[in-house]
Parts: C-alpha cells; sequence; structure tokens
C-alpha cells in the first residue's frame, strides 16, 4: 500500500506490504548517468565496472523491458525535449512489466517454470495502485516466489520492533502490524537482513541505538539522506478528447540538461487522491516566501483555483511531471522525543551544518511543466507541499545508512554489514550513496545483489 509521511524538510512517498515499494512503484528500471558512478561516496573503485554485473543480474531477475506502446502524454514530452534542449533526448525506459498478450495468461515467462503464470499487460495505468492483471512484476512475482520455492517462510503483517544481541546471534522482536490486539512474538537467529527502505530500516536502526538495543551502531547513521534532487509538478489538460492515462505509469523521459530526467506519470481513471496534492503552479526563488507568490496565484486565477478543488476525475485528466536530478544536496534524519507527539519518539529531518535545504523549486522542471500544459491545452501545477511549505515531495528517499570502510564515516561496509554487529547487513534504498538522476529501483536491487554476492553459502 502506498504511504504519504510529511517531514519538516520533505514529503516522501513510500510503499509498505509483502513486496514493499515494488507493489506501488512505476516500474521503471534505469541505469544511471555514467558520472553518478564517478562520485567518491561509493567507496570503491571502478563502482561502475563493479557493479554492471549486478545490474544486468537485477535487470534479468526484474524482467526488465521497455515498453511497446507510447501514449499521447510521452509524445508531447519528446517535443518539448527538442525544444529545451535542441537535441532529441527523448527514451523509453526499461520497466518490469510483463506484456505477452494482453489479459492472455500464460506459463512462467521468466524463471524456466520456476515461477508464477503471468497475465499480460493491458495498458490500464494501475501500476501504482496495485495492478490489476499480474503483469507488473513484483517482488512477490520474483525473488518472494522463489525464495518460498526454496523453503523460506514469509510472515506478512508484522512488525520489527528490536533487534537485541544475544548467545551469538541476535533476538529480534516483531509485533503484529494489523487487528486490535498487536500480539508479539520473538524470533532468534545468526544473522539478519534490514531491507526496510529508509523509512523502515533507518528508523528501526535509529531505535535500536537510542533505547541501547544496538548501542554501537555509527553516530553516522541519519546522514546523507537524499531526495534523488526531485521535483513533483502536474499538467492538468482541458482536452478531453484525448485519453491522457492510456498507458504504463511511466513509459519514457527525457534530459532537458546535463543533470535533470524528467518522465510522464499516469494514474489509472478513478484513482484520483493522490492528484489532489498538485495546485496552481507557483514559482520560488528571490526574497518573496514561495507561500506569498501561492497566495497571489489564487487571486490572480481564482476561478482554476476552485476548479483544482473538486476532488473527482483527477486522473483522466491530468498527467504528473516527474523530474529528477544528480545533484548532490542531501538531509539529515534524527530520531527524538517530538512535543507533538506528547513527548515520543519519532523520525524528522533537520538541515546539515553549513548546507542549504534541498530545492523545491527548479527552474527547468516549471519551464518543462509550463510548455507540456501549452500542448497538452492544460493548465500547470506545483506539488502542494512544494507550493505551500517549499517542502519539496519525493517518490525516492534515499541513504541515510551510508557504505564506508570505517564507522567513523558511514554505518555498513562496503559488503552492507552494520558496523559493530556481525551478520546484520542492510539492503535497500537507505545504502544507495548519491542522486541518481533517475528512478532508483534497478539500482536498489543490483547494490543488494551486490551485498547477498559476498556472503558466503552455508555450505562454505
Amino acid at each position: 500500500y502506498q504511504m504519504l509521511t510529511q517531514l519538516k524538510h520533505v514529503l516522501i512517498f513510500h510503499g509498505g506490504g509483502v513486496g514493499g515499494g515494488s507493489l506501488v512503484y512505476a516500474n521503471q528500471l534505469l541505469i544511471p548517468p555514467d558520472k553518478v558512478f564517478e562520485r567518491p561516496e561509493w567507496g570503491m573503485e571502478n563502482c561502475k565496472e563493479q557493479l554492471m554485473p549486478q545490474y544486468e543480474k537485477a535487470k534479468k531477475m526484474l524482467g526488465a523491458n521497455p515498453s511497446p506502446q507510447i501514449g499521447a502524454a510521452d509524445k508531447c514530452l519528446r517535443e518539448v525535449g527538442k525544444e529545451i534542449r535542441g537535441e532529441d533526448t527523448f527514451h523509453k525506459n526499461d520497466v518490469g512489466i510483463f506484456f505477452g498478450t494482453p489479459k492472455v495468461k500464460v506459463a512462467d515467462p521468466y524463471f524456466n517454470g520456476k515461477g508464477p503464470e503471468r497475465t499480460g499487460c493491458d495498458f490500464c495505468g494501475s501500476c501504482m495502485v496495485g495492478c490489476p492483471s499480474g503483469a507488473k512484476n513484483t517482488l512477490d512475482k520474483n525473488y518472494l516466489h522463489l525464495a518460498e520455492g526454496l523453503g523460506v517462510d514469509i510472515i506478512p503483517e508484522t512488525e520489527v520492533i528490536g533487534v537485541t544481541p544475544q548467545n551469538g546471534g541476535y533476538e529480534i522482536t516483531t509485533k503484529k502490524s494489523t487487528g486490535i490486539f498487536k500480539s508479539k512474538k520473538i524470533f532468534r537467529t545468526k544473522g539478519a537482513v534490514f531491507s526496510g527502505g529508509v523509512m523502515g530500516s533507518v528508523k528501526l536502526l535509529m531505535k535500536c541505538k537510542k533505547e541501547g538495543m544496538l548501542p554501537k551502531i555509527s553516530d553516522r547513521l541519519g546522514d546523507f539522506v537524499r531526495t534523488n534532487s526531485e521535483a513533483l509538478l502536474a499538467v492538468k489538460s482541458k482536452d478531453k478528447s484525448i485519453d491522457w492515462n492510456d498507458q504504463i505509469a511511466i513509459t519514457s523521459g527525457i534530459y532537458p540538461d546535463e543533470t535533470t530526467h524528467i518522465e510522464m506519470v499516469r494514474y489509472n481513471k478513478g484513482s484520483d487522491v493522490l492528484l489532489n496534492l498538485f495546485t496552481l503552479m507557483t514559482g520560488g526563488g528571490g526574497s518573496i516566501p514561495r507561500v506569498v507568490r501561492f497566495l497571489g496565484n489564487i487571486i490572480k486565477q481564482p476561478i482554476t483555483f476552485i476548479k483544482l478543488l473538486w476532488p473527482f476525475g483527477m486522473a483522466s485528466s491530468t498527467t504528473v511531471v516527474l523530474v529528477m536530478q544528480t545533484d548532490s544536496n542531501y538531509l539529515q534524519f534524527d530520531y527524538k522525543p517530538r512535543w507533538w507527539r506528547f513527548g515520543k519518539y519519532s523520525m524528522n529531518s533537520k538541515i546539515p551544518e553549513g548546507k542549504e535545504a534541498n530545492p523545491a523549486y527548479i527552474p527547468i522542471a516549471n519551464k518543462v511543466a509550463e510548455k507540456l500544459a501549452e500542448k497538452m491545452d492544460g493548465v500547470p501545477l506545483s506539488f502542494f507541499s512544494e507550493a505551500v511549505f517549499n517542502a519539496p515531495g519525493t517518490a525516492h528517499i534515499l541513504g541515510g545508512c551510508s557504505m564506508s570502510q570505517s564507522p567513523e564515516k558511514g554505518v555498513v561496509g562496503l559488503n552492507g554489514e552494520l558496523f559493530g554487529y556481525p551478520n546484520i547487513f542492510v539492503a535497500d534504498g537507505s545504502v544507495v550513496p548519491a542522486n541518481l538522476g533517475v528512478n532508483p529501483s534497478l539500482t536498489i536491487t543490483a547494490l543488494s545483489e551486490h551485498i547477498m554476492s559476498q556472503i558466503k553459502d552455508k555450505n562454505e
């Protein structure tokens, strides 16, 4: 299911369930630009060369292939990209979808019959609200399905609330995540892998450190949290003769400049809720607070603003403009008692000392959205948290559990093992060390493959 968490400096979209973020992600499987791998934060020599075999393995496991179609919004994006950059950077993205024949079920096409039956994609656009056809390659159809075939027990509706060293191994305390009565259960193990993402793993590790369960965790926990330097915008079209959500969630992208990647994102008809988080486009920069600019736009465009308050039908006419950059900016997360939670601890964001907040206003993003609105006969929109609170939204929160060669500089080693605690590994988005400028799903999978490849086989 889809979750939203508003922190002081960012609004975060993240997923939960058996399969995690794959249940609601937009299927994108992209390799970042070469310059991303040149950043020293990776801590590896010849980083891309080392990781490419894992990227290829991840693409195979997740069924990467481009869509056989493009939609009306993609064509508009291509035109805008040419106009802005003077060259055609339009490209189809690899996606984790089984296309086959629409609505036709076939035997497992990926794992020599060891995977589940699959049904061909019918381009309904429901990728981010739960694929109804079974075409989306979520983790329960590949990694988790194959693990079950090897005898792994998957325990749903269970939340880990503590990890404690015990007799050379670890004691893991859990509670039921559903129902009125949250019964607890304890598991004992020789090791553990944290794969809950920034909003799961980092938060749990902070809790374990604060409460003395895992006190030797590095003080760098929560540092270098990245938003993928994202901005979320949208275009609401007035042209009802065109079906703007006739494709998968994301089909394509452009590079309007050297550091920016932009994609058109669709929800299926009827999935309007999250699209109501968009409002009148509002610029930024300069001395005038962004919220003042927003209020000024309401005065200038009262009828348009009132129309945007109508909560129904947004998905049929609205396309999200997802903007991602490779710029090196980041936040810091901490775990402290909050007065609004009556003294209870929670995770929140802060700006690192000597740094500026992540940009909530990206000029090239607004420029692209405005040009798209012209071509789509529509209205450009800003994300509410960006226009009102000057806090960016992100669907790709990364970092907080940096890889390094020492606990003075990071939280886990280059093999993903938690410093100070043998056989505890972190393999998720929290170990990604840079803003990727593209959707991070493939990189997260490749890094996880890299980490798992360094764990000895139990028979060795």
